[in-house]
């Protein structure tokens, strides 16, 4: 079969704003010419809109998804000579938030859905334990149940990093919502994503949501009055008036992307060259938003620079390296299932500017690629 070559980039940056330009402009005017910068209302806004849709109590915008997974461990009391267990197959945001907190960070292997493994968990825990951090891959929710009973059978905090699962559920419940804490970024690239770094911290424990406004604003209370060390870590004006306005769509963005998923998994299940994620329909208790389209190859490295040969754009997070991968953090651990999915995994082109007709390409090219390598 002969495929026309078309431009598929894994992500349209110029996209995100050309879609929604006359909307985007006229809130940017909107809020400017109010000079409304920082703590205002449309912050207030967002900030309960979110806590809406997601079920909770508290919702409390932040710099970045760092910062909020940060202030979320100490407010809820990790600090010097703690150790915190998350998965390596992550940002390495995720350890800095462990690590600038003046906790250890501990970290596990995951498993075949790519999501921390909760055996690998149980076996790191020590005395100095305080808290797990789960991180919600690529749009899912891990096994929170088997987590949460861990943590409690040892008496420790959960703070979830949800970065990449704005609106995922497992059994029902959001993520982000299972711990004391979850951490949420906005990104551009985000499924809900805003022009610059933002983020939100989510809670339903009244002390937890006080402390981190306090950390937000330079300790400072309602009053004013400084109250504590503090850091600069708000989510301005602008950028929260832009998220509330993508939030009153983010449904469509979420039927949108698992149809996407959908579509792949629907023509590229045959390959026995490539372990797909579960699609939409594939497990009761995930509700899946694909953040990312992450598979498994064969010659990855081969299928990648096919692809790109074609005009397809794929990524290989973090940069091809699992957080316990970079030597210049000193960690020195094995974790076998990671490394070895380390040399497999890719993601391919998932967003809002994808047409049927570009995934369609996409599979075309990937079908193609393993045919000819057959021969």
């Amino acid at each position: 079969m002969t495929t026309v070559k078309r431009k598929v980039p894994f992500f349209n940056y110029p996209a995100v704003f050309a879609q929604h330009e006359a909307d985007y402009l006229a809130i940017l005017k909107d809020v400017l010419a109010r000079g409304a910068y920082i703590m205002q209302k449309d912050l207030q806004d967002f900030e309960n809109n979110l806590a809406g849709y997601l079920g909770i109590k508290h919702a409390i915008g932040t710099a970045d998804g760092t910062m909020a997974l940060m202030l979320g461990l100490l407010a809820v009391g990790v600090g010097k000579g703690d150790e915190v267990i998350l998965p390596s197959h992550t940002f390495v945001a995720t350890a800095a938030a462990v690590h600038h907190v003046g906790a250890k960070p501990v970290l596990a292997d995951c498993g075949p859905d790519h999501l921390i493994d909760p055996d690998s968990v149980e076996a790191l825990i020590t005395p100095k334990t305080r808290a797990l951090v789960p991180v919600q891959l690529n749009g899912r929710t891990t096994d929170m149940r088997r987590l949460m009973s861990i943590a409690q059978s040892h008496g420790l905090q959960i703070v979830e990093d949800a970065c990449q699962a704005l609106g995922s559920r497992y059994k029902d419940k959001a993520a982000g919502t299972f711990g004391a804490a979850g951490a949420f970024s906005f990104y551009p690239s985000k499924t809900l994503g805003c022009f610059g770094d933002g983020g939100a911290l989510i809670t339903d424990d009244d002390a937890v949501a006080e402390r981190v406004r306090l950390l937000r604003d330079h300790g400072r209370n309602r009053d004013g009055e400084v109250v504590c060390f503090g850091f600069n870590a708000r989510l301005d004006n602008v950028q929260a008036a832009i998220l509330d306005y993508k939030l009153k769509g983010y449904q469509e963005v979420v039927v949108r992307r698992r149809d996407i998923a959908r579509m792949y998994r629907e023509r590229l299940k045959h390959l026995k060259q490539l372990t797909l994620p579960p699609g939409p329909e594939g497990d009761p208790d995930h509700f899946d938003v694909y953040q990312n389209y992450e598979i498994e190859a064969e010659k990855r490295d081969g299928l990648k620079a096919y692809l790109a040969e074609r005009g397809v754009g794929t990524l290989i997070q973090w940069g091809g390296k699992a957080i316990h991968q970079f030597r210049a953090l000193g960690f020195g651990v094995k974790l076998p299932f990671t490394e070895r999915l380390f040399e497999r995994m890719l993601m391919l082109p998932m967003n809002m500017s994808l047409t049927d007709e570009d995934v369609s390409y996409v599979c075309e090219v990937i079908k193609g690629f393993y045919r000819r390598s057959a021969n």
